[in-house]
């Protein structure tokens, strides 16, 4: 009997261990967590939901928040790594710095010690590049968008381009803010970040 409960235990304690070696962390903002839309549908959902179609046994842990800054994410990141253990995480936080006038030294800042925070917790990253209107200005705009890149080239980061810009240019696709991405625009927000994500999952499989 007490051999039979070891084994019980071991076996609990087993999938325990693979399930958090396997967690992916979205660290976001409204547009990772499903603003004005029935979060089922959101693309972080429909990403749990495509990587069980596909074999995967990763568990998606959504860690986004309406209004979410990259100071906001810099201050919760150890915690996430800390309970989490993820062996990914996806970034994708900027947008609202960017839309704030926030200081574009400060967003690479912040952004730049997420990355290095999450490597050296032992997780890949995948970068969400953001972009803002250009009404914030030429300069600023250009240089905020240059950000995510220079970051993915010197820490060898994958990072997701332009992601949404196409949604962004159809109507029909976005929420009366002309902000949000609305429902029907999710599976194409999955499409952009899976085409990044297969690659490192291959990679570590």
């Amino acid at each position: 009997m007490r051999r039979f409960l070891l084994v019980i235990i071991l076996s609990l304690f087993l999938a325990v261990s693979l399930r958090a070696e396997t967690t992916i962390v979205v660290l976001g903002d409204s547009l990772s967590a499903a603003y004005g839309i029935p979060p089922e549908k959101g693309w972080v959902t429909l990403l749990q939901e495509h990587l069980e179609q596909q074999g995967y046994s990763h568990q998606v842990i959504n860690a986004s928040i309406n209004g979410e800054t990259t100071a906001g994410g810099l201050a919760r990141i150890d915690t996430l790594l800390q309970r989490h253990n993820p062996e990914l995480l996806i970034l994708e936080l900027g947008g609202n710095d960017g839309l704030r006038g926030t200081s574009l030294d400060t967003i690479r800042s912040n952004l730049e010690s997420m990355i290095n925070r999450s490597y050296n917790s032992g997780a890949q990253v995948l970068l969400v590049g953001m972009q803002i209107p250009p009404s914030y200005g030429a300069r600023y705009t250009r240089e905020f968008s240059a950000i995510y890149q220079e970051l993915s080239s010197i820490y060898n980061t994958p990072i997701v381009t332009d992601w949404l810009n196409e949604v962004g240019q159809d109507p029909t696709l976005m929420q009366s803010d002309g902000i949000h991405p609305n429902v029907k625009a999710q599976p194409y927000l999955l499409e952009s970040i899976w085409k990044e994500l297969e690659s490192l999952l291959r990679a570590d499989s």
